[in-house]
């Protein structure tokens, strides 16, 4: 900003450092204590030296300084130059506001000194020092720094309140026997210091940055809390290969939202060919994540793999089959080696990423030593190897193979026991750019390629465990630089802000007494980095060219760009009609066509969805085409001379009805004219347009509804028919008829719009549709004036029903006359009707429309009637607005269906839908049911991989054992399987107690959760010397449990490896699902960690009575709903 453009009287904003701190760094005069004495202001270089000190890992480009002595400073104007002079072959001067900038002090900033404005692109970074000093004793000074980003449009920067005014003037300055302004006269010296920028971006504001524009690179939106998933897309992005196995994914014949490849596709795409931030919105919702999730952050690692899978899964049978494996899979070995004797127990396992620990190490190479540390088992942890009893052993992990593209995830968070909680580690953690990997591989691996690796990307947390903010550092490059990924903001980096700031640690050279630095997104201060890394991913060296191939635009599968070529042009066409919009007028139109297909209150229902074939037609018209115009493009959609339409405008009336008030008759006139004269405060221009019905020689004839000199003027009236047989309500046409002429006159109108010969017209009532609430019976023997009827009026009528055909039509729950029908209109409202249990997964509900006055009982009668049941075996429950899931349980009453699905108070309505609800089809009637307690029970018959969720209806005053004969209903199994069945209450994921047959279901509380399972034959025949133990499935975490837990009999002298046989026939795992669970000794108490099991261990020594047997492997049966505590991807 030019400061001689704007003008002084808008400096404050412009020239406030308050308003910049985040991209200035201004400091006080003041400096910390030192020994050493104050240089004086003239002697440039000490001074310099002092205060204005380098700025660590920058390069100078040029620095120098200039003095300006100030004279005669009373008399200066409001704003002054001093001259320019130039630094760095650029020119610079000092501005100056002698008597302050809108404040009591006076005002100094450093400005460009272009005579016009500074070449294109022009920007210099600068640190600078204003320092104003005594002319005649240059000990005498104030000064102070910052640094800043010039531009043409920051063209200046500085100090508003550089110095308190009356100060500058006092006799004495700080205690000093001479004032600082001395005989009108004051210098000012300005020392400069000019940096190259090392990324493009050193002491940018990031006002309108682009980040394609600086880099060429895009970045990512954030939802709300995704920038976690932001960071792992952009590194996987930018693993090259990657992106182009995901293409050679087939979707063109899956192409939907739930694919979670065809959304992947399309954003990669749009990270190569967009101009502006791309949103993760599609792929989220591919996910099956809902808003809950979009503002949870969850683990990237869990997340990296479970989309690996997803996308294996995807590329199963196509050309991509595999690619993930050989790019993301190496290989580990597990062993136990005697020492003594030649006896090796091992086995090699896949693995697509590692956990090192942090915590106790300071760098890679610590952490792959701790990984692979050889534990010694001696003395009484010998091991016993088969043929050779117990012996000493070396127990470890060594690596067979590491992958192409090396994922390491820094355990950063871990578990606290003395704060009972999650911590992060915020320990200094080094990591190198070049990392080999080489010397924690076994003897036997293969070595004929080396195994160096360069650090591709740095995916960084800043923040607790609690709060935080994910980014990311790449280089997406073999031989380019790293870049910053901040969600849409993309930044060139050094190398140092890649690697050593992200190492965590203390902050290096906090001053005496500082206490730390704030975390922006904590908000608390410490002296350690709250940014640290917590992934690496390393690319081997030797494969680099076929990892980071090219990948040009051409690459996308042709129905991904094109798809997102049109949606682009779509796009274009309304942000361009959304900027044309002020020249453009929205016209909506019915005619008699829709009028007739129309069944409700007025002509027309302005809501509808433009799909419905009632629905009126809209038109985008030029403000300064005609009437004349408008009357052509309809006669053309009609396939009549544009003469033979006539256009009427819709009015407001003042009883809330839209009907037509007079004849746009100037043909000439622009639809502007015609919308500021006629409907200037509607926000559209609604007309309802009228076919000639008489042509003579090509011309038509319209109704004069102009005065007419006996006042018998025509009125222009739309007929609507209510059929009592059909209960429907249609529109039939409009007619013309006399002022004066009597109601009865219309009759034989009416019959020849029906087709009714004279001998087969029925008794007619007619009614007035005056409002929607107001609907009134017309006496056939009044006249039209003296019924008020006036143009655009509606008169509905019906066959006259006499008062025995009447009351069967009510009885059969219908509607006898047109009042009647018109209020459930008013009333009405449609109703969505689902299953609570649904037969199977196509089992869809169905949309009812109904009376909001309906009772309980007729509403239920209406519902039976759709489903063909007994009204007094439903039961309806309302719906949870945000999980779509059974509420409440509807109590018959005296309630009707509005009340029922708006409760009175608010705790009952909070989060209900009131559209919708859910319906059963009970075997028993609701008054028996009220003798009846509900229980919920999940029913396990084969192992424990299949299971079946059953709602049971007991006698309150049964028992478990009535319970069970209730599910072998159910269930129907046989009377043989029955005395096999064991109910169990869990807890937890726990099981906390078995129930007895005699057991009373009044003792079960609603939140039991109930499990029947059928227990195998050796829990039924138990051999002397076998121990009941508890078991339960977890996923990493015993506070995380899933699945069904289960009882499991411990054998005397049994190792876990014999007793997986018995396990896996126990769970019905098999195969890699169950070689890949964990087995653990876990406490009951929720704060201990689990011990793991390995495989020579005896079990029934490591579980005692206390202790459960728990199995460590991922939870698969995460659904949509968030049943699963993690996250997962559909």
């Amino acid at each position: 900003m030019d400061p001689q453009v704007v003008g002084s009287d808008m400096m404050i904003d412009d020239y406030d450092v308050d308003e910049k701190q985040d991209v200035a760094i201004i400091t006080p005069a003041e400096s910390p204590e030192e020994p050493e004495t104050e240089p004086a202001a003239d002697d440039y270089e000490a001074f310099k030296s002092r205060h204005m000190q380098p700025v660590p890992d920058l390069e100078i480009q040029a620095e120098g300084h200039h003095t300006w002595t100030i004279e005669n400073y009373r008399s200066l104007n409001k704003k002054e130059h001093g001259p320019v002079f130039e630094v760095g072959g650029y020119p610079w001067r000092v501005l100056f506001f002698p008597y302050g900038n809108n404040v009591d002090h006076a005002s100094f900033y450093l400005e460009q000194g272009f005579e016009d404005k500074p070449p294109e692109n022009w920007y210099c970074c600068v640190q600078f020092v204003l320092v104003l000093w005594n002319k005649n004793d240059s000990t005498i000074l104030h000064q102070h720094s910052a640094n800043h980003r010039f531009n043409a449009e920051e063209g200046d920067w500085g100090f508003t309140r550089f110095a308190e005014l009356r100060r500058l003037f006092a006799s004495s300055w700080e205690g000093r026997d001479r004032p600082m302004v001395e005989n009108d006269a004051v210098n000012m010296t300005a020392h400069i210091r000019l940096y190259k920028d090392p990324t493009g971006v050193l002491w940018h504001n990031f006002n309108n940055y682009d980040s394609k524009k600086e880099t060429g690179l895009l970045g990512l939106k954030n939802q709300g809390a995704t920038c976690y998933l932001n960071s792992l897309l952009q590194s996987l992005y930018f693993t090259n290969a990657f992106r182009k196995a995901v293409y050679q994914i087939p979707t063109d014949q899956d192409a939907e939202r739930s694919n979670s490849a065809w959304a992947l596709q399309r954003l990669f795409h749009q990270l190569q060919a967009n101009d502006q931030a791309v949103s993760t919105n599609e792929l989220t919702l591919s996910f099956g994540w809902e808003t809950k999730h979009i503002f949870e952050q969850q683990d990237v690692q869990e997340l990296s793999r479970i989309l690996m899978e997803r996308m294996e899964e995807r590329m199963k049978g196509t050309e991509a089959e595999n690619t993930l494996a050989k790019m993301f899979v190496g290989k580990m070995k597990t062993y136990i080696s005697c020492i003594n004797v030649d006896y090796e127990s091992s086995r090699i396992e896949d693995f697509w990423d590692i956990q090192l620990n942090v915590s106790g190490n300071k760098n890679l190479d610590d952490s792959f030593k701790d990984y692979v540390q050889v534990e010694t088992m001696d003395g009484e942890n010998k091991y016993y190897a088969e043929g050779f009893g117990l012996q000493d052993a070396k127990k470890g992990v060594i690596f067979e193979s590491f992958p192409q593209v090396l994922h390491l995830q820094l355990k950063r968070f871990e578990y606290d026991i003395n704060r009972d909680t999650m911590m992060k580690l915020n320990d200094r953690y080094e990591f190198p750019e070049i990392f080999d990997a080489s010397p924690y591989l076994s003897e036997t691996a293969d070595r004929s390629e080396p195994y160096i690796y360069q650090l591709h990307s740095v995916l960084v947390h800043s923040g607790d465990f609690n709060a935080g903010h994910y980014y990311a550092f790449i280089k997406p490059h073999k031989d380019g630089f790293f870049y910053k990924f901040d969600d849409d903001r993309v930044t060139r980096a050094t190398l140092k802000e890649a690697l050593e700031e992200n190492f965590g640690g203390d902050y290096a050279g906090l001053a005496n007494g500082n206490l730390g630095i704030r975390n922006p997104y904590t908000r608390t201060i410490s002296t350690k980095r709250s940014m640290s890394a917590y992934m690496l991913v390393y690319l081997r060296q030797s494969r680099l060219d076929s990892i980071l191939p090219p990948v040009p635009e051409q690459a996308t599968p042709e129905h991904i760009a094109r798809q997102l070529k049109e949606e682009k042009a779509v796009s274009e066409l309304k942000r361009k009609e959304k900027e044309e919009q002020h020249l453009y007028l929205t016209c909506s139109i019915i005619t008699n066509d829709q009028f007739r297909k129309y069944q409700g209150f007025d002509l027309a229902s302005w809501d509808l969805d433009p799909n419905s074939d009632c629905a009126p037609d809209f038109y985008r018209l030029l403000r300064a085409s005609t009437v004349e115009e408008l009357c052509a493009k309809l006669g053309e959609a009609q396939g009549l001379s544009s003469d033979h339409i006539r256009l009427w405008v819709m009015v407001n009336r003042q009883n809330k009805t839209v009907r037509p008030d007079q004849p746009l008759l100037d043909r000439g006139m622009t639809v502007e004219e015609a919308f500021t004269k006629h409907s200037g405060r509607e926000k559209s221009f609604r007309l309802w347009a009228e076919v000639a019905q008489q042509i003579e020689d090509g011309k038509p004839i319209w109704s004069e509804t102009q005065s007419h000199p006996a006042g018998n003027n025509a009125l222009l009236v739309f007929l609507k028919y209510f059929d009592v047989e059909g209960q429907t309500l249609k529109g039939v046409g409009h007619v013309y008829v006399k002022k004066h002429a009597k109601v009865s006159e219309m009759l034989p109108t009416i019959a020849d719009m029906m087709g009714w010969s004279q001998h087969s017209m029925p008794n007619l009532a007619l009614y007035e549709e005056i409002k929607h609430s107001m609907i009134e019976p017309m006496k056939p023997k009044m006249s039209f004036s003296q019924a008020e009827i006036q143009d655009g009026d509606v008169i509905c009528f019906q066959k006259d029903l006499v008062e025995a055909e009447a009351f069967a039509v009510r009885e059969a729950g219908n509607y006898a006359n047109a009042k009647e029908f018109y209020d459930y209109l008013l009333n009405r409202i449609t109703i969505r009707l689902m299953p609570r249990f649904p037969q199977n997964a196509s089992t869809e509900g169905f949309d009812l429309a109904l009376s909001r006055k309906l009772t309980y009982d007729q509403f239920a009668t209406r519902v039976a009637e759709k489903l063909q049941a007994d009204p007094t075996h439903l039961r309806f429950s309302t719906v949870n607005a945000a999980t779509s899931k059974p509420k409440n349980v509807v109590k018959r009453g005296q309630q009707n269906l509005y009340q029922i699905l708006n409760p009175q108070y608010a705790s009952y309505s909070l989060n209900q839908r009131n559209d919708a609800l859910f319906y059963e089809v009970l075997e028993m009637s609701l008054t028996e049911l009220e003798t009846k307690k509900p229980l919920k029970l999940t029913w396990v018959s084969e192992g424990l991989a299949k299971e079946e969720f059953f709602e049971l209806l007991v006698a309150k005053n049964g028992t478990v054992g009535d319970m069970l004969l209730e599910l072998k209903r159910k269930a129907n199994f046989d009377d043989a399987t029955l005395p096999d069945v064991r109910v169990y209450c869990i807890l937890s994921g726990k099981i906390q107690k078995e129930l007895g047959n005699d057991y009373p279901v009044s003792s079960i509380l609603d939140h039991h959760n109930l499990v029947a399972q059928k227990l195998p034959k050796e829990d039924l025949e138990i051999e002397e010397g076998n121990r009941p133990i508890y078991a339960f499935h977890f996923d990493k975490e015993p506070s995380r449990p899933h699945g069904i837990p289960f009882i499991f009999h411990l054998k005397p002298d049994e190792t876990l490896k014999d007793a997986k046989i018995r396990l896996s026939k126990r769970t019905g795992l098999k195969g890699k699902q169950f070689e890949n669970i964990k087995f653990a000794v876990v406490s009951k108490s929720a704060y201990l960690k689990p011990t793991y099991l390995k495989d020579d261990d005896v079990l029934i020594e490591m579980l005692t009575a206390d202790l459960l047997l728990g199995l460590d492997h991922l939870n698969k049966t995460r659904t949509q709903s968030g049943k699963g505590d993690s996250i997962f991807i559909r």
